[in-house]
Order: structure tokens, then sequence, then C-alpha cells
């Protein structure tokens, strides 16, 4: 199985999903040279986000540690430690504040 993201260009393929581990995340570079974060739960549930930390310009959210509030996923930044909905991409420490999220799925591999 595959783990693909829905870019501009249709659907690219990120990694293997066996190559994710639960609870911590990979950075990949997308083909307009932005970054998504990728992550996967416990359950085996692959999520994408921005990599870009909004508070600090650094693409880092992949290095970020994974959690669940309010039954929601989330990861906190590595920097400020805002937590950032996994789903939504809506900031949990500041309303305001989002950061973008990728269609996400999971391919057979032929």
């Amino acid at each position: 199985m595959t783990v693909e993201l829905r870019v501009a260009e249709g659907w690219l393929t990120v990694c293997e999903l066996s190559s994710l581990t639960p609870g911590r995340g990979v950075a990949a570079l997308l083909p307009d040279g932005t970054q998504a974060a990728v992550f996967v739960d416990r359950a085996g549930r692959p999520y994408a986000i921005g990599n870009q930390d909004p508070f600090t310009g650094a693409h880092v959210l992949s290095r970020g540690l994974v959690g669940w509030s309010a039954g929601r996923p989330f990861v906190a930044s590595p920097l400020l430690k805002q937590r950032f909905d996994l789903e939504s991409g809506r900031c949990l420490d500041d309303e305001e504040v989002a950061v973008r999220t990728y269609p996400v799925r999971t391919a057979a591999t032929s």
C-alpha cells in the first residue's frame, strides 16, 4: 500500500504506508516546491498537512509530536508547541491560525 496526496497535478505517491511509523511524521517535497508533513495513526489512517510552522516559518511540523485532544488527532510543533488538528489544519491554541491540509489516501501497489 502506498500513501498518496492530492495535489494540483492529481494524486502524488509519497511513500509506502509501511514506511511510516505511527506517531512520527515524514516531510514530502511537492511538485510546486512546498512541503507536506505526512503522518499515520495507530489504526493505519494517514494524514497530511503543510509542513511549515506558521508561527516560526520553519518547515518542521513533520518532526512534531502526535497526540489526541477531544477525540481529534493533532501534531504539536517541535518549536513553540502549538497544536495543529491533523484533519482540519486548525491551530488548537490560536483559532485564527491554520495550516493547509491535503486529501490523502492509501492505494494498492501494483
